[in-house]
Protein backbone atom coordinates (compact mmCIF):
# COMPACT_ATOMS: atom_id res chain seq x y z
CA UNK A 1 0.00 0.00 0.00
CA UNK A 2 1.17 3.29 -0.68
CA UNK A 3 0.96 5.58 2.36
CA UNK A 4 0.03 8.72 -0.03
CA UNK A 5 -3.64 7.87 -1.64
CA UNK A 6 -4.37 10.75 -4.53
CA UNK A 7 -7.70 10.94 -6.02
CA UNK A 8 -10.70 13.16 -7.14
CA UNK A 9 -13.08 13.94 -3.99
CA UNK A 10 -16.89 13.09 -4.02
CA UNK A 11 -18.03 14.64 -0.81
CA UNK A 12 -21.13 12.94 1.07
CA UNK A 13 -23.23 14.77 4.63
CA UNK A 14 -24.10 13.39 7.70
CA UNK A 15 -25.09 9.74 8.71
CA UNK A 16 -24.07 7.86 5.27
CA UNK A 17 -25.34 4.15 6.49
CA UNK A 18 -24.40 1.08 5.04
CA UNK A 19 -27.45 0.22 3.55
CA UNK A 20 -26.67 3.55 0.87
CA UNK A 21 -23.12 2.29 0.70
CA UNK A 22 -24.39 -1.23 -0.31
CA UNK A 23 -28.10 -2.23 -0.18
CA UNK A 24 -28.89 -5.00 1.29
CA UNK A 25 -30.73 -6.45 -1.85
CA UNK A 26 -27.66 -7.28 -2.66
CA UNK A 27 -26.42 -9.19 -0.36
CA UNK A 28 -26.77 -12.30 -1.91
CA UNK A 29 -23.85 -11.26 -4.27
CA UNK A 30 -20.68 -12.78 -4.14
CA UNK A 31 -18.34 -12.20 -7.17
CA UNK A 32 -15.92 -8.46 -6.39
CA UNK A 33 -17.04 -6.79 -9.86
CA UNK A 34 -20.76 -7.38 -9.06
CA UNK A 35 -20.47 -6.22 -5.75
CA UNK A 36 -18.62 -3.30 -7.05
CA UNK A 37 -21.55 -2.26 -9.43
CA UNK A 38 -23.36 -0.90 -6.41
CA UNK A 39 -21.12 1.48 -4.45
CA UNK A 40 -22.49 4.37 -2.74
CA UNK A 41 -26.12 3.50 -4.67
CA UNK A 42 -28.40 4.32 -1.97
CA UNK A 43 -26.61 7.94 -1.81
CA UNK A 44 -25.70 8.75 -5.42
CA UNK A 45 -26.94 5.42 -8.17
CA UNK A 46 -24.48 7.53 -10.04
CA UNK A 47 -21.43 6.94 -8.24
CA UNK A 48 -20.59 3.81 -10.07
CA UNK A 49 -19.77 5.77 -13.35
CA UNK A 50 -17.50 8.44 -12.10
CA UNK A 51 -15.91 6.98 -9.59
CA UNK A 52 -11.78 5.80 -10.83
CA UNK A 53 -9.48 3.93 -8.99
CA UNK A 54 -7.68 6.43 -6.18
CA UNK A 55 -10.30 8.47 -5.73
CA UNK A 56 -11.54 9.49 -2.55
CA UNK A 57 -14.78 9.66 -0.36
CA UNK A 58 -14.95 12.46 2.03
CA UNK A 59 -18.05 12.29 4.43
CA UNK A 60 -19.34 14.56 7.17
CA UNK A 61 -20.61 12.95 10.56
CA UNK A 62 -21.16 9.35 11.80
CA UNK A 63 -20.10 7.29 7.80
CA UNK A 64 -21.05 4.08 7.94
CA UNK A 65 -23.97 3.63 10.66
CA UNK A 66 -26.44 1.08 10.28
CA UNK A 67 -25.86 -2.62 10.14
CA UNK A 68 -22.14 -4.42 11.30
CA UNK A 69 -21.95 -6.27 7.92
CA UNK A 70 -18.54 -5.95 6.16
CA UNK A 71 -20.08 -5.70 2.71
CA UNK A 72 -20.03 -2.02 2.94
CA UNK A 73 -16.65 -2.01 3.22
CA UNK A 74 -16.06 -4.54 0.55
CA UNK A 75 -18.11 -2.66 -2.15
CA UNK A 76 -16.09 0.34 -1.99
CA UNK A 77 -12.80 -1.17 -1.54
CA UNK A 78 -13.73 -3.08 -4.86
CA UNK A 79 -14.82 -0.07 -6.12
CA UNK A 80 -11.39 1.31 -6.13
CA UNK A 81 -11.94 4.02 -3.95
CA UNK A 82 -8.30 5.29 -2.53
CA UNK A 83 -9.62 6.58 0.98
CA UNK A 84 -12.13 7.65 3.11
CA UNK A 85 -12.35 10.89 5.01
CA UNK A 86 -15.01 11.86 7.76
CA UNK A 87 -15.75 13.93 10.51
CA UNK A 88 -16.67 10.75 12.04
CA UNK A 89 -17.02 7.24 11.83
CA UNK A 90 -19.14 4.46 13.41
CA UNK A 91 -17.14 2.58 15.34
CA UNK A 92 -17.66 -1.11 13.76
CA UNK A 93 -17.06 -0.08 9.90
CA UNK A 94 -14.24 1.94 11.08
CA UNK A 95 -12.10 -0.99 12.33
CA UNK A 96 -14.40 -3.33 9.75
CA UNK A 97 -12.58 -0.72 7.25
CA UNK A 98 -9.00 -1.19 9.08
CA UNK A 99 -9.35 -4.85 9.38
CA UNK A 100 -10.09 -5.16 5.38
CA UNK A 101 -7.25 -2.87 4.12
CA UNK A 102 -8.86 0.20 3.28
CA UNK A 103 -7.34 3.66 4.83
CA UNK A 104 -10.31 5.34 6.30
CA UNK A 105 -9.24 8.27 8.49
CA UNK A 106 -10.71 11.10 11.26
CA UNK A 107 -10.35 14.17 9.72
CA UNK A 108 -12.11 17.46 11.99
CA UNK A 109 -14.31 19.67 9.22
CA UNK A 110 -13.26 18.04 6.55
CA UNK A 111 -16.63 18.24 4.76
CA UNK A 112 -16.46 21.65 4.78
CA UNK A 113 -13.02 22.11 3.70
CA UNK A 114 -13.43 20.00 0.22
CA UNK A 115 -15.70 20.27 -2.85
CA UNK A 116 -16.61 17.36 -4.97
CA UNK A 117 -14.18 17.19 -7.81
CA UNK A 118 -11.29 18.92 -5.43
CA UNK A 119 -8.37 16.97 -6.19
CA UNK A 120 -6.79 15.54 -2.75
CA UNK A 121 -3.62 14.17 -1.52
CA UNK A 122 -3.80 12.50 1.59
CA UNK A 123 -0.82 11.09 3.42
CA UNK A 124 -2.41 7.56 5.44
CA UNK A 125 0.03 7.62 8.00
CA UNK A 126 0.58 11.17 9.31
CA UNK A 127 -3.46 12.26 8.60
CA UNK A 128 -2.25 15.20 6.25
CA UNK A 129 -4.83 15.93 3.49
CA UNK A 130 -3.94 18.79 0.98
CA UNK A 131 -6.34 20.03 -1.12
CA UNK A 132 -4.62 20.61 -4.55
CA UNK A 133 -7.43 22.44 -6.12
CA UNK A 134 -8.14 25.40 -3.10
CA UNK A 135 -4.41 24.47 -1.72
CA UNK A 136 -5.98 23.87 1.74
CA UNK A 137 -3.65 21.78 4.28
CA UNK A 138 -5.72 19.80 6.90
CA UNK A 139 -4.23 17.50 9.46
CA UNK A 140 -6.79 14.76 10.86
CA UNK A 141 -6.41 12.29 13.59
CA UNK A 142 -2.97 9.74 12.92
CA UNK A 143 -3.82 6.39 13.09
CA UNK A 144 -1.53 4.00 15.71
CA UNK A 145 1.62 2.25 13.69
CA UNK A 146 -0.41 -1.04 14.38
CA UNK A 147 -3.11 0.25 12.22
CA UNK A 148 -1.00 1.41 9.53
CA UNK A 149 0.96 -2.03 9.28
CA UNK A 150 -2.51 -3.57 8.92
CA UNK A 151 -3.54 -1.26 5.64
CA UNK A 152 0.06 -2.09 4.71
CA UNK A 153 -0.79 -5.33 4.46
CA UNK A 154 -4.05 -5.31 3.08
CA UNK A 155 -5.71 -6.20 5.86
CA UNK A 156 -5.50 -8.34 8.79
CA UNK A 157 -5.81 -11.72 7.22
CA UNK A 158 -2.90 -10.91 5.33
CA UNK A 159 -0.63 -9.91 7.87
CA UNK A 160 -1.90 -12.53 10.30
CA UNK A 161 -1.01 -14.82 6.89
CA UNK A 162 2.39 -13.28 6.61
CA UNK A 163 3.34 -13.20 10.01
CA UNK A 164 2.70 -17.62 9.99
CA UNK A 165 4.11 -18.29 6.55
CA UNK A 166 7.48 -17.43 8.01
Amino acid sequence: MNKIVEGKAYVFGSNIDTDQIYPGRYLALTDPALVAEHVMEGADPDFVNKVQPGDIIVAAKNFGCGSSREHAVITIKNAGVGAILAESFSRIFYRNAINLGLPVLVIPDIAAKVKSGDRLSVDIQTGLVRNETSGIEVRGEQISEYMFHILENDGIKNLIKKKYEK
